[in-house]
């Protein structure tokens, strides 16, 4: 865990699901008995016991999949640190599994939901406004937001640096619109907490923000407003600020960039989304798209 930590830069959540994974497997494979557990013992049967196990439980096939890949960069660590010479977990043969098109919200239910008038001086109704205009405005991660600091939000130059993951920070531009709301935040938070606390979002306490709370608050406001619940998370929100850039004309690679995508890859799957729209539009709009009475 250090090492993945300290070396490899991974992120905390990151950190935390291998560790998870890690003690689930060796719980299992040592019957409870996890003094006696001893890596070089495993073999590709022990771990497709383990496989079986998982799903006999019902459980879903991409998590299954991470949770091996959990145990190849386990192995991978000993092979390099530690003189072991085998990974048991390389010769498991695990399904393909269908890349999933992000899910997203359409420019409507945004404008719908970022449009509304609220308390201006109510701290907890401004700081929660601003939460879900910012994700949009933005298209950070939960982490990101998170862990943003006040001094690296600058509404003199309407931008704002955030630390990304393997701890790689970014620059990411916003308008006029956030510039004023941040503003706001600001004064009514400083005249709360009393003085200007060093992560920006906080509770009434002065007391940072934690990633359970933000997901509850933007989760709360997408249910008020009628959104589905397969897409009530800040995920969502990041995924439709991805869409929207490119369906108005943004550069993919600009995109890329304010995602903090490592791989151009990651960020050319928004263009599925943006092409599925452009299909939709036509079939709605040309005459001759659909059959009469379709």
């Amino acid at each position: 865990m250090t090492y993945m930590r300290c070396e490899l830069n991974l992120s905390v959540h990151t950190v935390s699901s291998y560790q998870h994974d890690l003690n689930q497997w060796r719980e299992f494979t040592t019957n409870g008995k996890i003094d006696t557990f001893e890596p070089c013992n495993i073999t590709t049967y022990d771990l497709r016991m383990w496989v079986a196990h998982l799903a006999s439980i019902n459980m879903s096939p991409r998590t299954i999949r991470r949770k091996v890949q959990s145990i190849r960069a386990f192995y991978r660590y000993l092979n390099r640190y530690h003189g072991v010479t085998i990974n048991p977990a390389n010769e498991l043969k695990l399904a393909r599994i269908e890349k999933k098109l992000p899910i997203y919200i359409r420019p409507s239910e945004t404008k719908a939901i970022l449009d509304v008038t609220w308390d201006k001086d109510d701290f907890i109704a401004t700081r929660n406004h601003l939460i879900m205009l910012m994700f949009y405005s933005t298209g950070m991660r939960c982490s990101e937001l998170e862990t943003l600091t006040d001094v690296n939000v600058d509404c003199s130059r309407n931008e704002l640096k955030v630390l990304g993951k393997r701890n790689k920070e970014r620059i990411i531009p916003f308008g006029d619109e956030m510039r004023e709301t941040i503003n706001i935040y600001r004064t009514l938070r400083d005249d709360i907490v009393g003085t200007t606390p060093e992560r920006f979002f906080t509770r009434p306490t002065g007391e940072p923000m934690y990633r359970k709370l933000i997901y509850n608050i933007v989760h709360r406001t997408l249910t008020e407003a009628g959104i589905h619940s397969s897409r009530q998370s800040p995920h969502v929100l990041r995924h439709s600020f991805a869409s929207d850039m490119l369906n108005n004309g943004a550069n993919l690679n600009a995109v890329q960039q304010l995602l903090g995508h490592k791989s151009l890859a990651s960020t050319q799957v928004y263009t599925h989304i943006t092409y599925r729209e452009l299909k939709l539009n036509y079939q709605l709009a040309h005459p001759r798209a659909l059959k009469k009475g379709g």
